[in-house]
């Protein structure tokens, strides 16, 4: 710990070590055949089943160009495969494959493991305190946001 207590500082800690969690976690992922990127998205289609491409890109918040390009990529792995929509002749429908669920059950798996092993470290007491801490931080942030719209 560099000693910093400066709301910045300690601000700047945090998404220093935000990143530092998101890319150990995104490449234990990786290594179990699913980046985060690709897990969030295959994570959205097991939860509410099939869904259209502009729907995975709002409730991504990604790029709608992102979200057909991770989808390209899926579909090139067997992970998912476009169906057409019954409401919309013009639309298509992502839908998660077999293949799909399985290689979304290692890497969730894989995920909760290297989560656990970092925040693990906490004693119950710590987890309690970050999280209120993390509460705080989200409703922060979610003001400064519409702040800022």
């Amino acid at each position: 710990m560099d000693g910093t207590t400066d709301a910045e500082g300690v601000g700047l800690r945090f998404l220093m070590l935000a990143h530092r969690v998101r890319r150990v976690v995104d490449e234990q992922m990786a290594a179990a055949g699913l980046s985060l990127a690709r897990t969030k998205l295959l994570r959205v289609l097991d939860e509410q089943g099939p869904t259209r491409l502009s729907s995975l890109a709002d409730q991504l918040g990604f790029a709608a160009r992102s979200v057909t390009e991770t989808v390209d990529g899926l579909e090139r792995d067997g992970l998912v495969e476009r169906n057409p929509d019954p409401t919309d002749r013009r639309a298509k429908l992502v839908v998660l494959t077999r293949d799909g669920v399985a290689v979304l059950a290692t890497a969730n798996t894989s995920g909760q493991h290297v989560l656990q092993n970092i925040f693990g470290a906490l004693s119950d007491e710590q987890l309690k305190a970050l999280d209120g801490l993390l509460g705080t931080i989200d409703t922060a942030a979610r003001t400064a946001a519409t702040a800022q719209a």
